[in-house]
């Protein structure tokens, strides 16, 4: 099988097709491809007197590839003509030629390869601020194959793709099952239609500390296990990023044994560095997480459930309910980082159904979780899968 041609990536980078100022018409409708719309999975449908700046004028089949902030994959095919003039933000370069396939392009864009080069061309001092610079972009070498087989390869990831799409479909739908569960055995914690006791969260706890003040000096690369406030998610579960450093040293550790946890313990969030608070109050089961013990951070709070009264299983559901924490939101204070003081938490009520209901209620959750044990599994299988089809076809190893 002959090799495989390289070229520059910048051979396939579209020539400009100009500009307009959408506020100018600020009537006339437009499709706008935006970073925040790729987020959302479709372009936003919106009036040029809703746009506040000009934008590049682009067309069905081009490719974009968003250079701000870079580390995460961004590589999108513009649709299909909807009889709407077709514009897309500044932040995307933008390919464009025959040669080359439209989605083939797409998923050389999101490798692994290509990826790796493109944060090489990075600038900016972090954050929001990192751009790839296209100039050096262009530079970057991609895999050209003949077009039939490029159409066969994006075919095949297509389908690949489109299966892992499905998973993690029904891995939502699974956590919307337990959220139905929850409100069909117990109803709207702040409702409380059912008119169960109410207590107040103090009255639950037997034991409840805040974490230690760490300097970047006491994260190692291993250690003894950091949980921080960003690793306790809204699905109610720990989860660190081990490439990260996630540990401090043993002896700061052991400096700090009042703010250590272990598996007993549930853990919460009461600060956030946004008005909004999407952190604020968000609980998690450290029997979730990857280590039978932790070093709680800053901001991150770990306490135990008097379980007579109360089932773990119970109280994180109903802490991550939308209703409930918009009350945990309003009780908040703070401008660049909010927070709850814990008095004022501790102070909050909530309904309390009978023991053994919310036994009950862990039963279930039981038989959920091992449904969604075995999606996850499905889906790294099909993530191991995806990833392997993607490298042969790109080094050009037949499929």
């Amino acid at each position: 099988m002959s090799a495989v041609p390289n070229i520059p990536v910048g051979e396939v980078i579209g020539e400009r097709l100009g500009s307009v100022d959408p506020s100018k018409y600020p009537d006339e409708i437009f499709d706008l491809y935006s970073i925040p719309a790729f987020d959302k999975g479709e372009p936003e449908i919106i009036s040029g007197g809703s746009i506040g700046s000009s934008k590049q004028i682009v067309r069905p089949g081009d490719v974009l590839l968003s250079r701000i902030v870079p580390h995460i994959r961004r590589a999108w095919v513009v649709g299909r003509e909807s009889g709407r003039r077709i514009i897309a933000s500044g932040e995307w370069i933008v390919f464009r030629s025959d040669r080359i396939d439209s989605n083939y392009l797409r998923f050389v864009l999101l490798g692994d390869r290509f990826h790796a080069q493109l944060m090489s061309t990075v600038s900016g001092v972090g954050g929001s601020l990192l751009r790839a610079r296209p100039i050096h972009v262009a530079k970057i070498k991609i895999p050209l194959p003949p077009l039939q087989q490029q159409r066969e390869i994006a075919a095949i990831l297509c389908q690949a793709e489109s299966l892992r799409t499905k998973r993690h479909t029904t891995l939502s739908q699974v956590d919307n099952l337990t959220r139905c569960i929850f409100l069909e055995r117990f109803g709207d914690p702040i409702l409380n239609k059912k008119k169960w006791p109410i207590r107040r969260i103090g009255s639950l706890i037997s034991k409840f500390h805040g974490g230690a003040s760490l300097e970047p000096k006491d994260f190692v690369g291993s250690g003894f296990p950091i949980l921080h406030k960003g690793a306790i998610k809204p699905n109610g579960v720990i989860t660190l990023d081990l490439k990260k450093k996630t540990f401090a040293t043993e002896e700061y550790a052991a400096a700090n044994r009042k703010c250590q946890v272990d598996r007993r313990f549930l853990a919460v969030t009461l600060r956030d560095l946004v008005p909004t608070g999407p952190s604020i109050g968000l609980v998690a089961d450290l029997r979730t997480g990857p280590f039978d013990e932790y070093l709680l951070a800053q901001g991150a709070y770990g306490f135990l459930l008097k379980q007579e009264m109360v089932v773990p299983e119970y109280f994180v559901y109903l802490s991550n309910m939308p209703t409930f924490r918009h009350v945990l939101r309003k009780n908040s204070v703070g401008s660049t980082q909010i927070h709850i003081r814990t008095p004022i938490y501790l102070d909050i009520q909530i309904p309390l159904p009978p023991i053994e209901l919310q036994r009950e209620f862990t039963k279930q959750i039981g038989t959920v979780r091992q449904i969604k044990a075995v999606q996850q599994e499905s889906l790294v299988e099909l993530e191991k899968l995806f990833s392997s089809i993607r490298n042969r076809a790109f080094k050009g190893t037949p499929l």
